[in-house]
């Protein structure tokens, strides 16, 4: 008998388990996706087009609120757990809720799900969010160029709009972000590598995203969101841990899984940790993956104006999914502002607005500093009036995206960079190794 679905996910992850599992599978009618993390992303539908013939009025999109509702009405057999950054406990909460309503409860393995591409390809995942994957993949993608070679980086999803218009998306000039009307998030991510000069492509439909990309590519680099698991089957499997968040690698879904399979684990942040850190998440690694080769690393920051911050009143801006759901209480502007001797770092919680609020409301452990969420226009119009309305001297920001390009900011910007430093050349090394053996 043909099996009911629901697919729990965040716009992403749930999408691709989908295409790759259920699309054409006739065993199985998925009867909705559910959506939670990102905000404003359910009461959409996953359209025909992408969906299949199978389901000519597409795939109905709902808030994971409803979830027991759903199973419910439904009759649901199956629940297909489909996003990541999760602790373990939350993970098998939900499994306690699904299973009490009568359905099976699902992790798939990503084997089940990954694509064979015809180039070499290099991944580059995380224990969670925050570790500094792009900055991993900004370096690799720089030894690849210095090689000769083309590197084309084939990015996590983040469909959070019109997923008829998002099916594939190519990044090559900043240009493009505003073509596919990109939210905060997302140019967080593409516009660091197009900056270095890197097409990045990324949509729904990642077979018919893989097939452009390789059309162009010497070598595919994944760069993966939040702690997921690769789309694309890699060659090399590299894994960035994180020392001030020590643990983590341990009890947090996918990224254990992540850290297993990795033929390479970066410790990144070794020069923002302690010895003793760093020490005992070199130790976890070793409990769970004997085989892969530790690396240390350095995320070294760089400021655009050290005077501009020095002895002034300052707001912080961090990278968004960092300090939500990626649960860090701090990041690179924080250290910035410190390290360049700030005199005071505002309370940003006074001045948010809107629903840069209800993000205060949801993450109780932000106070002092201000997220760059921006996933619609509205949020990016609230950020932006909370930015205008904080009493201070200077913005020290340090998301990725250059803020003053996509609103007017009244005070100063400061905009903080990290990147990647290796301490020795094992990275390079193991790079230059894989162009030499694969291509």
């Amino acid at each position: 008998m043909q099996k009911k679905v629901i697919i729990i996910g965040a716009a992403g992850r749930d999408f691709h388990n989908f295409n790759m599992l259920f699309r054409d599978n006739a065993e199985y009618e998925v009867a909705a996706f559910t959506a939670a993390q990102i905000p404003f992303i359910e009461k959409r539908t996953y359209p025909l087009v992408l969906a299949g013939s199978r389901y000519p009025k597409g795939i109905p999109i709902y808030s994971e609120s409803r979830l027991e509702e759903l199973i419910d009405r439904h009759r649901i057999d199956v629940c297909v757990m489909s996003y990541s950054d999760l602790a373990d406990v939350v993970v098998m909460d939900k499994a306690s809720k699904v299973n009490a309503h009568g359905a099976d409860f699902w992790l798939v393995a990503p084997d089940n799900t990954m694509i064979k591409s015809k180039k070499p390809v290099i991944a580059v995942c995380a224990v969670r969010t925050g570790c500094g994957k792009s900055q991993v993949s900004r370096y690799i993608s720089n030894i690849v160029k210095h090689s000769g070679m083309v590197p084309i980086a084939i990015r996590h999803p983040m469909p959070y709009g019109d997923l008829k218009k998002q099916i594939v998306e190519r990044f090559e000039t900043l240009d493009d972000l505003k073509k596919y009307k990109t939210t905060i998030e997302e140019r967080e991510d593409y516009e660091p590598h197009i900056r270095n000069g890197t097409i990045v492509y990324s949509g729904v439909d990642y077979q018919k995203i893989l097939r452009a990309a390789e059309r162009e590519a010497d070598i595919i680099i994944w760069d993966g969101g939040n702690n997921d698991t690769p789309f694309i089957k890699p060659d090399l499997m590299i894994t960035v841990a994180d020392p001030l968040r020590v643990g983590d690698e341990l009890i947090y879904y996918p990224g254990e899984t992540a850290a297993r399979m990795a033929d390479v684990i970066i410790v990144n942040k070794v020069n923002s940790a302690t010895k003793e850190e760093v020490a005992k998440l070199v130790s976890n690694i070793k409990t769970i993956n004997k085989k892969a080769t530790v690396i240390l690393a350095n995320s070294k920051i760089s400021v655009s104006d050290q005077k501009g911050i020095r002895g002034k009143r300052v707001l912080v801006i961090e990278d968004g999914p960092t300090v939500t759901h990626g649960g860090m209480k701090y990041g690179a502007a924080t250290v910035a502002a410190r390290q360049y001797g700030a005199r005071e770092m505002i309370v940003a919680k006074k001045y948010a607005v809107g629903n840069i609020r209800k993000v205060y409301d949801k993450y109780t452990h932000l106070d002092r500093i201000l997220p760059a969420v921006g996933y619609t226009k509205l949020e990016i119009e609230e950020l932006k009036r909370t930015i205008n309305r904080a009493k201070c001297d200077a913005v020290v920001s340090a998301t990725p995206t250059d803020l003053g390009s996509i609103m007017n900011i009244n005070k100063p910007i400061i905009r903080v960079s990290y990147e990647l430093e290796e301490r020795g050349t094992l990275l390079t090394d193991t790079i230059n190794n894989f162009i030499k053996h694969r291509t």
